[in-house]
């Protein structure tokens, strides 16, 4: 009985420090898994810390087609926010309504003293230029040319506060380039970051703008102040564009609209800033004899409008890649600029082709009732 007592004790023993023994490693166990998900924790901090950053000076097209663009880059490098750097008129409401997260305005920054001779070229301590770029560890620059100064006075600003990445992209692809605009910045920028990054192919279908509660109220604001049923849903038509070439003959947009009517469909005319300058008294009067226009609309204003549309006519303009980056039914008319490249990208995009060298010049029957069972159908 003593030896069985004695055994027992010391099999007690044995239990009890082989207990601590798996108690201590258990700990460590968890000792470490603490430290590597601190690690992993820190590491995933560090890259959301991470900003990219996007210089844009063109105008509402332009900065739209870079939305896909600001998307890929914060989705392949995992950045925790991306801004751009352009003009604000164009680019102020892109916050709170796309992947864009803050904007700069152009004109607030002295960046023309970056085309000066890089052997010239010179910062002063908190120099205005340094704090402009603080902070961005990825720089996409549609300013300036490759090896140019532009380009290597940026980059040596943008590194006085911290390492950065600085890429100089071509806004317009070559001739024979057959993707499309946004396609063609995203190679671009795998080319140059040096990343082993897939070339990934654009979603021509993404709704790469959302409208707000408030956006909708006031679009429905704009429809009761024009006349219209604030809860219907408009055909809206644009029928203007940076270029004349690039307009359709205005008859055909009068024709469509008077077809429409004719049907039941509510037609809508937007004037902006370029027709109010082309069109005289009279013309804007023949407008309002076929349906209702509205004219000098912020663009926020505009947004509004478009999101209360039930479908949007234009041609190869900033409010057409609106209207189709919103989600909007969008019938967007080509003539002398190729789709392929420069269509609007978005969920319910139409492309109306028709020859450039009538496009802007003389009314097309065939077309407009191409576009008319379109919009019908």
């Amino acid at each position: 009985m003593e030896e069985f007592q004695r055994f027992l004790a010391g099999f007690l023993v044995v239990l009890r420090v082989f207990g601590d023994y798996i108690a201590v490693m258990v700990r460590q166990k968890k000792d470490d898994d603490i430290l590597e998900l601190l690690r992993d924790e820190g590491a995933e901090a560090a890259r959301k810390a991470q900003r990219g950053l996007i210089l844009q000076p063109g105008a509402i097209g332009d900065s739209i087609l870079t939305l896909a663009l600001a998307a890929f880059m914060k989705d392949a490098l995992s950045l925790g926010g991306i801004d751009m750097l352009g003009h604000t008129e164009y680019i102020g409401f892109l916050p709170g309504r796309s992947c864009i997260d803050g904007i700069s305005s152009i004109d607030s920054i002295d960046l023309h003293r970056l085309f000066a001779e890089k052997e010239a070229f010179d910062l002063a301590d908190r120099d205005p230029l340094i704090s402009a770029f603080t902070g961005y560890a990825w720089i996409a620059t549609f300013l300036g040319e490759p090896n140019s100064n532009f380009e290597q006075n940026l980059i040596y600003t943008a590194n006085c506060s911290g390492s950065s990445e600085v890429m100089t992209l071509a806004m317009k692809a070559p001739r024979d380039f057959g993707g499309h605009l946004a396609e063609f910045y995203a190679q671009q920028f795998i080319a140059q970051s040096g990343l082993s990054l897939e070339p990934e192919r654009v979603r021509l279908d993404d709704c790469l703008i959302k409208a707000t509660r408030a956006d909708v109220k006031k679009g429905r604001e704009l429809l009761r102040e024009a006349g219209l049923d604030p809860n219907g849903k408009p055909v809206v038509i644009q029928p203007g564009s940076g270029g004349l070439k690039k307009c359709w003959h205005l008859d055909n947009f009068l024709a469509v609209a008077g077809e429409l009517e004719s049907r039941g469909v509510e037609v809508l005319f937007l004037l902006g800033p370029a027709e109010l300058d082309r069109y005289s008294k009279s013309v804007t009067k023949k407008i309002s004899s076929f349906s209702t226009y509205l004219a000098e609309l912020s663009l926020v204003q505009v947004l509004g409008l478009l999101s209360c549309a039930g479908a949007f006519i234009g041609n190869d303009s900033g409010i057409t890649h609106l209207a189709a980056g919103l989600g909007v039914r969008t019938f967007a008319l080509f003539g002398p600029t190729n789709p392929s490249t420069y269509r609007p990208i978005g969920p319910a995009v139409a492309i109306v082709k028709n020859s450039p060298r009538s496009f802007a010049k003389k009314p097309s029957v065939r077309s407009q009732r191409k576009l008319v069972e379109a919009v019908l159908g």
